[in-house]
């Protein structure tokens, strides 16, 4: 990241987790950082943590909350910078099992749309600044996918490929476009207390903050640094040993 301080970031999904552990670090570093979140609870709690905080409370995964939450925080914050979309949702699906498809677009629209369309929409803010840049966080699971949790997998692998042309297409307006890859972690990603085995999130973010101070274009950590470097025959040979239990 070419200017670690003195940034306005809005980051989505930025109640808990990775979200709020980058939040809290980025505001060390001497930036403002604005969070947006579905839920007026974990927002007070954020907030309460971290008084600094701007907080924000919209839906991600419905259009019309995207472009509420572009209009607003450009009208109030018109110096933000930076955008990270961190918001995510996982869910484990048996895709032989019927389910209702609008538990699968949620997902989608979290997971996919809303970086796709947000990127998009702060773009036309961003040019001409002296200073801008989107994070996407993606996944480990963006190269080797777990099979209990698909449309997660999908969704991650789509935002790496758009990231890529994303980073391409911006080169000319100096927008510089960064991917966070997180390797397992123990965030309440697909249900809390599910991932106590994960990388402890202080220590991820941590590893962040580092690749971002030495100027990665995409941060990776442990496991989704070996998926994300691994050759197409390791790939192969560590999907078999992920999904050996299924």
């Amino acid at each position: 990241m070419k200017k670690m301080d003195s940034n306005t970031i809005l980051i989505t999904g930025g109640a808990n987790g990775i979200g709020l552990a980058l939040a809290e670090r980025f505001i060390t570093a001497g930036n403002k950082v604005i969070i947006c979140g579905r839920r007026e609870d974990k927002l007070a709690e954020a907030k309460t943590k971290i008084p600094e905080l701007h907080t924000y409370k919209f839906d991600v995964s419905k259009e019309e909350d995207r472009i509420a939450l572009y209009e607003q925080v450009t009208h109030e914050h018109p110096d933000v910078n930076v955008l990270l979309n961190n918001a995510g949702v996982q869910r484990y699906l048996q895709l032989d099992e019927k389910e209702p498809w609008k538990n699968t677009e949620s997902e989608i629209a979290t997971n996919l749309d809303a970086p796709i369309h947000l990127a998009m929409l702060f773009t036309q803010h961003f040019i001409g600044k002296e200073y801008a840049a989107i994070m996407n966080v993606t996944s480990g699971l963006s190269h080797v996918p777990l099979v209990v949790v698909p449309v997660y997998n999908a969704t991650k692998a789509g935002l790496h490929s758009f990231t890529l042309s994303l980073r391409k297409q911006l080169e000319k307006h100096n927008i510089e476009v960064i991917e966070i890859s997180p390797p397992h972690t123990n965030t309440d990603l697909g249900a809390p207390g599910a991932n106590t085995a994960g990388v402890p999130v202080e220590e991820f973010a941590d590893a962040v903050m580092k690749g971002l101070m030495e100027g990665q274009q995409e941060v990776t950590y442990g496991w989704s640094q070996l998926t994300a470097q691994a050759s197409r025959a390791e790939r192969d040979e560590i999907f078999k040993q992920l999904n050996a239990d299924y």
